[in-house]
């Protein structure tokens, strides 16, 4: 079992930035390629970015390409998710996910966290 725990939304102005932050415990963490996903109001949940157990392959929706950073830090049980040049259309409650399969982790991943609201004010 892996617990999430995300942290780092709040509000900000269009054209800022921001950290997303998750906290995982439980089984090894370094073991589990690592995801971002979030869910706008009325939409369905979408992949944002992920990155693979070792850091070294990362993955991004194109809705965020060149906008954002996902990275990790195995010592610290720690993913994190940098976003800049937020767009209110970036506004939604972001989930952090954890899978032993990089792939799945872009889809389907087995755990997910409770989420963070960010809103991006225009």
């Amino acid at each position: 079992q892996v617990q999430l725990v995300e942290s780092g939304g709040g509000l900000v102005q269009a054209g800022g930035s921001l950290r997303l932050s998750c906290a995982a415990s439980g089984r090894t963490f370094s073991g589990y390629a690592m995801g971002w996903f979030r869910q706008a109001p009325r939409k369905e949940r979408e992949f944002v970015a992920a990155i693979s157990w070792s850091g070294d392959n990362t993955y991004y929706a194109d809705s965020v390409k060149g906008r954002s950073t996902i990275s990790r830090d195995n010592a610290k049980n720690m993913v994190y998710l940098q976003m800049s040049s937020l767009k209110p259309e970036d506004t939604a409650v972001y989930y952090c996910a954890a899978d032993r399969s990089t792939a799945d982790v872009t889809t389907r991943p087995d755990y997910w966290g409770q989420g963070t609201q960010v809103t991006v004010s225009s």
